[in-house]
């Protein structure tokens, strides 16, 4: 019996896990991490929290500002070239990344500027009625109803 129980947590848990934790943005989508393509219209189209990931294919390098300007690798930064790396939104802010390759961010405009909010609480206030259809709506639900699933299932384990 214990064993069944032990067995509906982690379903419950596997089933829940990934509405609760952030979100993984995949960099350009289906175009991927390229040249000539537009990625800071991609990223307005986008919400992007503490907890998330970017993941893409190819090269890309963290700048502060000044560095992402100019297309220049800071000396303290060393850029991420396994072809599959995943950068996870640790905190709040405005964040800088491009193509560390000759000519890709320059000329071929693959740079791109987010700015990652700040998680948002579980507790946070009851949204207005035109919130309602938000992403960022939709993640505060997702992280409840995930948080009460695994209430039910603790209470379940306790019988």
């Amino acid at each position: 019996m214990a064993s069944y129980k032990l067995f509906v947590i982690l379903a419950i848990a596997a089933i829940i896990a990934p509405s609760v934790l952030g979100k993984d943005h995949i960099v350009g989508d289906e175009t991927g991490w390229t040249t000539n393509f537009d990625y800071q219209a991609w990223a307005k189209a986008k919400e992007f929290r503490v907890g998330d990931r970017l993941k893409g294919s190819h090269n890309v390098i963290r700048a502060d500002g000044a560095s992402f300007k100019q297309c220049m690798k800071p000396s303290n930064v060393e850029a991420l070239t396994s072809g599959s790396d995943v950068i996870t939104l640790a905190t709040p802010g405005k964040k800088w990344y491009f193509c560390g390759f000759p000519n890709h961010c320059d000329v071929g405009n693959q740079k791109l500027t987010i700015t990652v909010l700040a998680q948002r609480e579980v507790s946070s206030p009851a949204p207005s009625p035109s919130d309602l259809q938000s992403a960022a709506t939709a993640r505060t639900g997702s992280v409840y109803f995930g948080m009460m699933a695994l209430m039910v299932a603790f209470l379940i384990f306790l019988q």
